[in-house]
């Protein structure tokens, strides 16, 4: 058994053609709130949110993003550089006549939300990061300091070679999905303890010795997995993964950006992510002032899947917080 989605509807948007859920009333007294997922997702990794929010009176937008599910997937990889991620957002406001909306984003959509509150200051009226937190500009290409201080495996540099990790993930879809969407009962402080060996970023090694029959750690029901393997059987990986091709690039346009968020935010963290934990959000409030911070216990990664009801509950006490 699944949730449902809301209707699908098809937009223009900087030159693309892309799939957007949309749900609440169009005349709510809150600014609507863009939901944007990280990799591997789907606008369908907002499924609770879009009825639990709804539900509470809140407008509220999901789009496949660029190179996901029913969105358009251009070629070039330069195609997908974080500036024409927030270009195809601040087209998603247009096509749905919305002047502000807070833009809440997990994982990789974590960093598109923050860099619209600097990109598109005036069409953003407020940030939620999910696991992401808001980082300093680093003083190097992040892909060259991957490279230096994890190898050439870490998952992120081994993303850079054309073909390899879209043929790894392809060859078998399901346990591709079972591998990636699994809780965590590993807190990010037992994690760093282990030896060195057993905190590889290797990602596509894990994922080789990886046995789904003897993983107790599922969170999806069958139903709710056969939307993303039906999904990326249908689209390939490829256009997620241009994203991460694009660190060196992003890194370069970033240069002009001031490292500070003047719109009111919120960052909700998950106890159990030892990829995003908790204390990488120390020390945000230097840039993002207007901050406040949520714990949700028990979450790993997939923090508005794993514990959805929470993830909802923290969204819409800020928004009237904020915004009632």
């Amino acid at each position: 058994m699944t949730i449902a989605m809301p209707d699908r509807q098809f937009i223009k948007t900087n030159g693309i053609r892309m799939a957007v859920y949309a749900a609440g009333p169009e005349d709510s007294a809150f600014p609507p709130i863009i939901l944007c997922h990280g990799f591997p997702e789907l606008a369908f990794s907002w499924r609770h949110q879009l009825r639990d929010l709804a539900a509470k009176g809140f407008r509220v937008l999901a789009p496949d993003q660029r190179g996901y599910g029913d969105t358009e997937r251009p070629e070039a990889v330069d195609a997908y550089a974080i500036d024409a991620l927030c270009q195809d957002l601040a087209g998603l406001l247009d096509a749905f006549d919305i002047p502000k909306a807070v833009f809440c984003g997990h994982d990789w959509g974590g960093l598109i939300v923050w860099t619209m509150a600097m990109r598109y200051p005036e069409r953003t009226a407020g940030v939620i990061g999910v696991n992401t937190p808001f980082t300093k500009r680093p003083p190097i290409d992040p892909i060259a300091l991957y490279r230096k201080r994890f190898g050439e495996d870490m998952y992120i540099v081994f993303f850079q070679k054309p073909g390899l990790a879209e043929a790894l993930f392809e060859e078998d879809i399901d346990k591709t999905f079972r591998f990636f969407m699994r809780r965590s009962d590993t807190s990010p402080e037992s994690f760093e303890a282990r030896p060195e060996a057993q905190r590889s970023l290797a990602l596509q090694t894990a994922l080789l010795r990886y046995k789904p029959e003897a993983d107790a750690q599922q969170f999806l029901s069958e139903a709710e997995r056969a939307v993303f393997v039906e999904t990326f059987t249908r689209t390939g990986f490829r256009g997620g993964i241009n994203w991460y091709r694009n660190f060196t690039r992003n890194w370069e346009r970033s240069a002009g950006l001031v490292d500070h968020v003047s719109q009111p935010s919120l960052m909700i963290m998950a106890e159990n992510d030892v990829v995003l934990p908790p204390s990488a959000a120390d020390g945000m409030e230097a840039y993002v002032p207007r901050l406040t911070k949520v714990l949700i216990k028990g979450s790993g990664h997939w923090t508005q899947q794993e514990k959805p009801d929470e993830t909802s509950q923290a969204i819409a006490g800020w928004m009237r917080k904020v915004f009632g």
